[in-house]
């Protein structure tokens, strides 16, 4: 079996974690891998983040930064999250939990040949440039090049090929369940259970704002920008700029997420939040 683990970088707690479950692994006859970042502060050889797919599971010890950047090398491979005290709606593990539950999962990978895990889906965006941004665990984002009064883009939104809104703002978002409690929830955009199957259209600053839409995950979504020197799109922090008029379609991506270990308490990490 191979696993990898991705720890949060610059974070001593968590290196430290990471070698520990390293060693508890191996000795097991498991097959580690350590993102580069971290491999560096433990003094050993790593691997680029992109290549934890070649895993059978991704381990992320950090907040839900750190998992969102494991899932953009993971592919499809389960990914089991560990807090270290952030909110976590992505991080069930406590760190006192960690070897113990990636021993479980561990066990029951060499009883059954899987791993049992949770599909949460992602976004994919692409444009008329022949571009595109890695799947997104969170959301795709579309704003201008600054943000401000005298600022932003003209926008026009089109749901399954009917207009649904046009005006100017600093921008819009689409988020999963995931994402509703991330940039979504900072720009006045509902709080999302993760059980709900939906996605969520939210407006950044908008002239004339329409209230933000939950819709059916089935239903691609295409925005026009224009008006505005560039314009960036986003996808979990990761960036493409764009030269606009451009027209983008945001949709399911084909591939889930899937997420392993226990689930998070959604309810109990909301009071978490300032």
């Amino acid at each position: 079996m191979n696993v990898g683990i991705v720890a949060q970088r610059g974070n001593e707690r968590a290196a430290t974690l990471a070698g520990r479950l390293q060693e508890t692994l191996t000795e097991e006859g498991v097959t580690v891998r350590i993102d580069a970042a971290t491999a560096e502060q433990l003094g050993i050889d790593g691997v680029d983040v992109s290549r934890m797919t070649e895993n059978d599971l991704v381990v992320s010890i950090g907040g839900d930064g750190t998992f969102l950047f494991a899932a953009s090398g993971a592919g499809g491979t389960p990914i089991l999250g560990v807090n270290l005290g952030e909110v976590g709606f992505l991080n069930a593990v406590a760190p006192e939990e960690a070897v113990d539950e990636v021993r479980a999962v561990v066990a029951e990978y060499h009883e059954d040949g899987k791993i049992p895990s949770r599909a949460v889906p992602r976004l994919r965006a692409s444009g008329d440039g022949d571009w595109s941004v890695h799947p997104a665990l969170n959301e795709i984002v579309i704003q201008g090049a600054q943000r401000g009064h005298g600022q932003g883009l003209d926008y026009e939104v089109h749901i399954d090929g009917v207009e649904y809104g046009e005006g100017h703002a600093d921008g819009v978002l689409i988020s999963t369940p995931t994402g509703s409690t991330a940039y979504n929830l900072s720009e006045g955009g509902p709080l999302v259970h993760p059980g709900v199957d939906g996605l969520v259209f939210t407006e950044m600053c908008a002239q004339n704002p329409m209230p933000p839409l939950v819709f059916d995950p089935d239903h691609d979504v295409v925005i026009r920008v224009e008006n505005a020197p560039f314009a960036v799109v986003g996808s979990d922090g990761t960036q493409v700029r764009i030269e606009p008029p451009e027209t983008i379609t945001v949709s399911l991506a084909p591939e889930p997420a899937h997420i392993a270990g226990p689930s998070t308490n959604f309810f109990g990490a909301l009071s978490k939040l300032d």
